[in-house]
């Protein structure tokens, strides 16, 4: 059996990847593996298990609560919250794990199970791979020791959580964002109901699209990845600025009031001013990836605000954040990690920060984000390769190194194997962006060429 779990959870398509029985043996499997690892010594283990809209979610949810309710956790069953919403509702109750069903900003027809940590913090991947393992030797036949009579959980649905969650986000806000017209783009999703909630209890006046889910609309030509309808809608309604999610909830993407695009490196360097301001940017440090624009990591030096990477993916940002205590991470995608309000990526929480800050400025969200100029970025994957020797290749080491230098302290070149295909991205930053489709062209040639 290949590894269940990835960056983010265990995905597939529902019904076909995955199964009623995957989700339910799978949490059986969790709750067995958290017991032996002590987790719920000295007392009766509690889970808060919360959706995304998708139709599968129903079926999925009934699962996994009935798998953990047989190991004998009682569950808080709070329905369709983001991500961050069941994280942070895990460490508000003291809960003893969550789990999220969703895919993000995948289509409808897949869907995802993530096990959080008490606390509201990613299981970290010993553990996962120990409840792979548990999982894989029950579904073989090894029978589970089961509770009976009252050992066995009890389920209750916990409506009190949107109001909590809501209380939370809208109290950890600087300021007001009274004066503010906004629309909020939820993609059908998770956000439905929170984000237009949050926002006008903050003081905005609210326009929303993409909010009607019907189990089968999610991310369907709306949301943080379709850009489209809530530009037009800004312009149209003559908003301050927009705000885009995903299907659940945990990316925020922007536009400001011309309908121009303000992604997560734009986002992020506007609030690491507003924190570095407020005093709250620990040891004057923010985190990003190795595919943050370059125009970010030079705005951030011409701030005097240390910019640390890390590999691709919200995970690596956050690992870094707590292992050296620092406040504020995020990448290109619109995934920021405020720490001291979240455990996770907040589109949100993101949203409400980014028009706080437009609010108490009273600049635009154009002129804030100007702070940084978004260099052209061009991405070419070159496919059918050994992406097992790009650093090995003395012939591709010197045609970098070339690019490197024609490119000077206003370009940069990046070749990333991907994770889960035979291919090389080739990504190249420049000031002038045919100067950066030329560059690129070049190396994908040179890649191929020596690893093809």
């Amino acid at each position: 059996m290949g590894r269940l779990f990835g960056t983010d959870g265990v995905r597939g398509i529902a019904n076909a990847d995955l199964t009623a029985e995957l989700a339910l043996g799978l949490s059986v499997a969790a709750a067995h593996v958290l017991a032996e690892a002590g987790s719920f010594a000295g007392h009766r283990p509690v889970a808060v298990v919360g959706r995304d809209p998708r139709a599968s979610g129903e079926f999925l949810e009934a699962a996994v609560v009935a798998g953990l309710a047989s190991a004998g956790v009682d569950v808080l069953r709070v329905g369709v919250l983001p991500t961050p919403a069941v994280a942070y509702l895990t460490g508000a109750l003291g809960a003893d794990l969550g789990v999220m069903l969703s895919a993000s900003h995948n289509a409808m027809p897949d869907n995802g199970v993530k096990f959080l940590a008490r606390g509201g913090h990613k299981l970290d991947d010993e553990l996962e791979d120990r409840i792979e393992a548990v999982y894989e030797e029950h579904r073989t036949g090894a029978p589970w020791n089961r509770p009976t009579g009252a050992g066995v959980g009890r389920v209750r649905d916990y409506d009190e959580g949107f109001d909590t969650y809501v209380a939370h986000l809208v109290a950890v806000l600087p300021n007001r964002l009274d004066g503010l017209k906004i629309v909020l783009d939820e993609a059908h999703g998770a956000a439905s109901r929170v984000s237009p909630e949050a926002f006008s209890r903050a003081g905005a006046e609210v326009v929303t699209i993409g909010a009607r889910p019907d189990g089968l609309n999610i991310n369907d030509g709306c949301g943080s990845t379709h850009l489209e309808l809530l530009r037009a809608a800004v312009v149209e309604h003559g908003a301050d600025l927009g705000i885009a999610h995903d299907g659940d909830a945990d990316r925020c993407l922007a536009v400001d009031a011309a309908g121009n695009e303000v992604d997560g490196d734009q986002i992020l360097a506007v609030l690491a001013l507003a924190l570095r301001e407020q005093g709250a940017l620990r040891k004057n440090t923010v985190v990003g990836t190795v595919m943050s624009n370059l125009g970010f990591k030079l705005a951030m030096e011409r701030e005097g605000i240390t910019f640390v990477q890390t590999a691709v993916g919200d995970r690596y940002i956050l690992e870094a954040m707590k292992e050296h205590g620092y406040a504020l991470g995020g990448e290109q995608s619109g995934h920021v990690i405020v720490l001291d309000h979240a455990t996770t990526g907040d589109g949100t929480l993101t949203g409400l920060l980014l028009a706080a800050r437009v609010a108490a400025t009273g600049r635009s969200l154009a002129e804030l984000a100007a702070v940084m100029d978004r260099l052209p970025q061009v991405l070419v994957n070159v496919p059918d390769v050994d992406k097992s020797r790009v650093a090995a290749v003395p012939e591709l080491a010197a045609a970098v190194t070339e690019a490197e230098t024609e490119l000077g302290a206003t370009g940069r070149v990046l070749l990333r194997p991907s994770g889960t295909e035979p291919l090389v991205r080739v990504m190249v930053e420049a000031a002038d962006i045919d100067h950066a489709r030329a560059v690129a062209g070049r190396l994908a040639d040179v890649v191929k060429a020596t690893l093809g």
